[in-house]
């Protein structure tokens, strides 16, 4: 009797540990990302680097979108990202990246949407 006990605790001990695994690397976004940012039909080239909890990134024309570093945290499948960088007044700041995210980390693919539909699509 002692034996199927242990038995049963080893299978439930084994599924708990390979869904927090699951959960590990759908959080873990962490390195150099390359792709387009999307707005009303328009892209734009981007890059994206994620290192610990913090984040930096370039876009091909300045402040479109408005990319330069800051901080993230991920809770399920939201990003909220803080952006560290002073900005000047002269473009639309909806375009700096802040705030919270949908994401979903499909292999080396990474995409991020907000609900105004803004989106990015990032390869490792």
């Amino acid at each position: 009797m002692n034996s199927k006990i242990l038995i049963l605790i080893g299978i439930l001990i084994t599924t708990f540990a390979c869904n927090n695994d699951d959960d590990d690397s759908q959080s873990n976004i962490e390195g150099v990302y390359i792709g387009i940012f999307e707005r009303n039909g328009n892209t734009f080239n981007v890059d994206l680097t994620f290192t610990n909890d913090s984040w930096t990134g370039e876009s091909e024309i300045a402040k479109s979108p408005a990319l330069c570093s800051g901080t993230y945290s991920i809770s399920g499948n939201l990003i909220t990202f803080e952006n560290a960088c002073a900005w000047t007044a002269e473009f639309d700041h909806s375009l700096i990246l802040g705030g919270e995210w949908n994401f979903s980390l499909n292999g080396n693919t990474l995409i991020l949407t907000k609900n105004n539909e803004d989106k990015y699509t990032l390869t490792k």
